[in-house]
Parts: structure tokens; C-alpha cells; sequence
């Protein structure tokens, strides 16, 4: 994984000290909150409903050990004990007290960590593929340019003070993992005829209260003119996003009310002029950083891996959890593991100290010292030798952290909701848990098979909803919380909008409803092999629409 120079080091240092003066001025009554907002946010700390949160940059997903610790150290002495993963592959904590924010960002920053741009109107986060540089079906590791975009991105004086928040999403496989449509700017590495790699963009997908579907309007980026092609996309969006009422300022309103095809044209523009030599990706560059996230040294392992096959022969809860949380890597005789941040009836995306700590034992044991976040709220160890799977899933078991459902009705997305957040309508986290605990237990969601539940907790769509194979949006109305419904969304390469099904349902009768849709998806299921979003792209609404009104 990458590491800081001496640039990154001093730069990093510079904000904790700045923003600690920041803090005292503010404790001491020399700053009013208004005039402390706008600073404690280009710090990653919000003032939360409770609490004031701290937001921490996890770039690409990409954790070691040693920050894992850190992490769990965090949540013991300025948290409570925890600490929750997001969509943005950041962890975020909910308690710190704000005296004690600079120094949590000085010890963040002692291990190469920090908070910086995971607020305000700038470029966040560039979230990648969780299975990155792993993969067997990947095309090239998505990371380098990740952080070649974040090297790029960070304080650029340029795009500091965007119309809006702007996220940058860089997937590396056919297969999206990374959610690449629902950003401002989607990557999707691809080779084209001649065999080179390069990037097909996508402009002005997002979520919150206007969902759009990216629009392609490049097929082909070569590698060298990704800095330069990103910089005229912003240039266009800078130049024109709206700026007088923040509901319209994200780039999918511009895309959406001049066309994709007159932003092509912009960007293109934008591009031919101010193309700057000193952007210019050489390929010496790129090899560059590819050596940063260069494969770990994996020893030839048998294949088959003979303790592997004679576990999941002998065990059939390892035999489940093979099935779940395992994918195919690219070097023989290993795995991609995902571990579940969702137990039965638990909080999606949480955490405990003690876990973070386990986590990054096991983590040097078994996976190469390298861990990642998904934007589904689950961590990854990219790594792992098959035959050493039974002894990693003993220990994941006694760190509480071996549930069996990557992909299935249980491994549910949610925001935190009403439960913290100053801007949520509605609880997600109870609907969750009640939603877990209804169907996680006696074999359903494995009967049940591959769907995704999504949870919001407001119209800003933290949780992507709109994406869920099953979206739920919490709703206020007349001062009690309803719940939206949507089906039929997908954040893959096939990406599209959930259709809102009808009236919303109240707390108490939400997941009732749930069952009732599953139900109905049992019941029309041509066989066990058609998951619940084919199942619902071939037959459409109508039965479940008529399973949970027309019935009533």
C-alpha cells in the first residue's frame, strides 16, 4: 500500500497543528460556531444530533494492521468502544468530544492517517473496488490511480470550494464493485481492440433526493490523460454548477439539465484546450505507483487445497461460509475473504475495539498485512491462502466476525439514521436489526439467496437506497416516521433506479412488508438459480405491488 513521504508527513502535520489552534480558539469562545463550521469541516468533524462525529479518510478502502489498531485504540479512549464503517469506505466515530479531536488527528497522522476532505464542497474520498489487485477477474488494480487522483485532489486550490460535494469512485474489473455509476465521476478500467488499458467515464450519477444513473461520455481514457480528462470535467462543473441553491448544485443536475451529450461536448472542449503537460501520466509515473500496491508475495500453494476441501467436507457451517464470503483470487490455491460487519440482529457496519484489534492479528497472520473496507460496510482480506481458511474461520468465529452472508438478504446497508444524524427523518438502524433477526435464522437467507437490502435514514440517501435490490426510505410525516419502499435497484455495471412501489409503511408494519415481497419472490421464482433482481426485471411490480396493497 502506499506511504507517506516527507511531503505527506509535513502536510498532514501542518493541518492537526492548524486545526488544534482552531479548536482552543473555539473552546475559548473566540469563534461562534458559524465561523468554527466551516473549519472543523475540512477536518471531518460534524456536529451530529447527540455528538459532535469524527469522519476519517480510509483511501481506497485500503487499511494495514498497524492503522486497524489504531482505529480500535481510537474507539476505546475517545469513543465509546466502537467505530462504524460507511459507504464511503471512511470509518466514522460518533462520540469524540471536541477538545479531544486534534489529538485523535495527531495520532491518526502517526500512522499515515488523517480526515482531511471528508467534508465539505471538495473532492471526497476516491472509493475503489474492495477486492482491488486480487481479483481473478480484474483487468488491472484500480488503487494507483486512486491515489494518483488523490495526491492530485488534496487542497488542489482549483477545486477546493466546488458548487457541492464531489465524489470519484474507480472500478478495475467488468464486474462493478465500486458503484462507479452512482458517482460524480465513474471509472471503469477497460482494455480496448489494441489491448491497452485505459477508462470509460461516467459523468453525473448520484443518489440523495434527484437519483441519476452516470452517463458515459467517454468510452476511452488512456492512462496518461486521467488527471488532465478529470480536471476538465471539474473545470465544466466548477464553471456552471449551480451555486445558489445547494439542492441543484451537484454535477448530475448540471448533466441532467443541459444532456450528456452537450457536457460530452464541454468536457471535450475542456479537454483539447487546457490539456496540461505536467499532468501527464508518463508511464514511468504509473509504474510508479503500481509498485506502491504491488502484489504480496504469495508462495505456490496445492490445488486443491487439501485442508480447504476436507473442511468444507466435514463442516458444514464452513461449507456456508466458503460458499458466502469467498471469492476467486487470481493466484491458485487462494481466496478473497469478506468478513461480515452484519450479525444477526446487529448494527450494520459497526464495529468493536476488541474486533478492529482481532481483525488486524489475523490480518497479519493469515492475509498479508492488508485489509479493506467495502462500500457495503463489510471489511475484505484480499489474501488468504485456501488451505489456511479453516484456522483463519476458527479465530473469526471467536471474534464474533464469521457470519456467513456476504451478498444475501442479512448483509444489509444502512446509515445510521435517526439514531444520530442531526439530518435524518427516520431510524434505519432498528429496521436493520429487525429485518436481520426476521430472516437470519434456520437456513432463510440462504434459501432466500443473493439480495440486497439498502436503508436511509433520510432523502440524502447515505445508506443507497435507491441501488438496493430492496430500498427503504425513512420518511417523517405528521410527525411519525413512514417507509418508502423501492425495488428493482442495482449498483453493478447494469446499474439502475429502484421503482417506488406506493404508499409508505409505518415502523411497525415496514418489515411485515418486507416478508410480504420476499414472499412474493419465493412464490413466482422460476427455480433456486433466478435471484431476486432477475426474478423482478423479468415479471416487473405488479405482484408485489398486489401482495402488499391490493391484498390489504
Amino acid at each position: 500500500m502506499y506511504r507517506y513521504d516527507d511531503f505527506d508527513a509535513a502536510f498532514v502535520a501542518e493541518r492537526v497543528a492548524q486545526f488544534r489552534d482552531q479548536v482552543g480558539r473555539r473552546l475559548a469562545g473566540d469563534l461562534t460556531e458559524d465561523q468554527f463550521r466551516p473549519l472543523r469541516l475540512m477536518n471531518g468533524v460534524y456536529l451530529q444530533l447527540h455528538a459532535y462525529m469524527l469522519r476519517v479518510a480510509i483511501p481506497y478502502g485500503t487499511l494495514s494492521p498497524r492503522q486497524l489498531r489504531k482505529l480500535a485504540h481510537i474507539a476505546r479512549r475517545y469513543d465509546k468502544g466502537y467505530g462504524h464503517f460507511t459507504t464511503r469506505q471512511n470509518i466514522q466515530f460518533n462520540w469524540p468530544a471536541l477538545a479531544d479531536c486534534p489529538d485523535i488527528l495527531n495520532e491518526l497522522a502517526s500512522v499515515e492517517m488523517h480526515a482531511i476532505q471528508t467534508s465539505g464542497n471538495c473532492i471526497r474520498n476516491v472509493t475503489a473496488d474492495q477486492f482491488a489487485g486480487a481479483a481473478a477477474d480484474e483487468i488491472e488494480d484500480p488503487r494507483p490511480y486512486c491515489e494518483l487522483l488523490r495526491q492530485w485532489s488534496s487542497l488542489n486550490p482549483e477545486f477546493s470550494f466546488l458548487p457541492r460535494k464531489f465524489k470519484i469512485a474507480v472500478a478495475g474489473a467488468p464486474h462493478d464493485r465500486a458503484a462507479v455509476k452512482v458517482h460524480d465521476i465513474g471509472y471503469q478500467i477497460v482494455r480496448n481492440a489494441e489491448g491497452e488499458i485505459g477508462f470509460t467515464a461516467y459523468v453525473g450519477g448520484g443518489l440523495g433526493r434527484s437519483p441519476f444513473v452516470g452517463h458515459k461520455i467517454r468510452d476511452f481514457v488512456p492512462k496518461a490523460d486521467l488527471l488532465n480528462y478529470t480536471a476538465a470535467i471539474l473545470r465544466v462543473y466548477n464553471l456552471e454548477g449551480r451555486r445558489d441553491n445547494k439542492y441543484k448544485a451537484r454535477i448530475k443536475i448540471l448533466v441532467h439539465e443541459k444532456g450528456a451529450e452537450a457536457i460530452r461536448a464541454e468536457v471535450e472542449a475542456e479537454f483539447a484546450r487546457s490539456r496540461d503537460p505536467d499532468l501527464v501520466l508518463t508511464p514511468e509515473i504509473v509504474e510508479r505507483f503500481r509498485g506502491y500496491f504491488a502484489l504480496p508475495d504469495l508462495p505456490p500453494r496445492p490445488v486443491p487445497a487439501q485442508n480447504f476441501e476436507a473442511r468444507r467436507a466435514q463442516d458444514a457451517d464452513f461449507a456456508h461460509f466458503a460458499a458466502q464470503n469467498i471469492v476467486a483470487h487470481k493466484v491458485p490455491g487462494y481466496g478473497v475473504v469478506s468478513i461480515s460487519l452484519k450479525p444477526i440482529g446487529g448494527i450494520p457496519g459497526d464495529m468493536t475495539a476488541e474486533q478492529m484489534e482481532a481483525a488486524a492479528d489475523l490480518a497479519e497472520t493469515y492475509a498479508h498485512d492488508e485489509i479493506r473496507v467495502a462500500h457495503e460496510q463489510n471489511l475484505v482480506f484480499p489474501h488468504v491462502a485456501l488451505d489456511d481458511l479453516p484456522a483463519l474461520y476458527d479465530r473469526l468465529k471467536e471474534a464474533g466476525l464469521a457470519t456467513a452472508n456476504i451478498g444475501l438478504v442479512t448483509d444489509i446497508i444502512s446509515c445510521p439514521g435517526l439514531d444520530y444524524c442531526a439530518l435524518a427523518t427516520a431510524r434505519s438502524i432498528p429496521i436493520a436489526q429487525r429485518i436481520s433477526e426476521r430472516f437470519g435464522h434456520n437456513g432463510r437467507a440462504a434459501e432466500i439467496g443473493t439480495l440486497n437490502i439498502n436503508i436511509s435514514g433520510c432523502i440524502n440517501a447515505c445508506g443507497h437506497h435507491h441501488v438496493g435490490h430492496i430500498g427503504i426510505l425513512g420518511l417523517e410525516k405528521k410527525g411519525v416516521e413512514s417507509y418508502q419502499i423501492t425495488l428493482g435497484g442495482a449498483a453493478d455495471e447494469n446499474c439502475t433506479i429502484g421503482e417506488v412501489l406506493g404508499p409508505g409503511f409505518s415502523s411497525e408494519t415496514v418489515v411485515d412488508a418486507i416478508e410480504a415481497i420476499v414472499e412474493t419472490y419465493l412464490r413466482i421464482r422460476e427455480n433456486r438459480d433466478e435471484d431476486f433482481l432477475s426474478a423482478y426485471r423479468r415479471v416487473g411490480a405488479t405482484p408485489f405491488k398486489e401482495a402488499l396493497y391490493e391484498r390489504a
